[in-house]
């Protein structure tokens, strides 16, 4: 069985930095993209930023030049370190998996983390 662990989340002032993990475990072979979403209350679900095996990056418009994601595909782990947060932020950030392949291989189109709250507030 495979999952997703997130952590990380938490509360920081406007202007501060918060660094989200999260580490896929089980009997993976492989993983093509990994990232993150975030939920606001009373809004959809959105990307925030995905990253593939291959290192190829995408970024919500409103994060671009604040938050960078990055992975490491030895250990199924993908980070996002968020700068210069903003109230805006204040969500719950959901980790993704997709195209994910197990060891046995069973394809999983996408698997989800149980979500961390990041709270942006003086």
């Amino acid at each position: 069985q495979v999952q997703l662990v997130e952590s990380g989340g938490g509360l920081v002032q406007p202007g501060g930095s918060l660094t989200l993990s999260c580490a896929a475990s089980g009997s993976i072979f492989s993983i093509y993209t990994m990232g993150w979403y975030r939920q606001a209350p009373g809004k959809k679900r959105r990307l925030v930023a995905t990253i593939t095996s291959g290192g190829i990056t995408n970024y919500l418009d409103s994060v671009k030049g604040r938050f960078t994601v990055s992975r490491d595909n030895a250990n199924y782990t993908v980070y996002l370190q968020m700068n210069s947060l903003k109230p805006e932020d204040t969500a719950v950030y959901y980790c993704n998996a997709a195209d994910l392949i197990s060891s046995t291989g069973v394809r999983y189109p996408e698997v989800w983390g149980q979500g961390t709250v990041v709270t942006v507030s003086s």
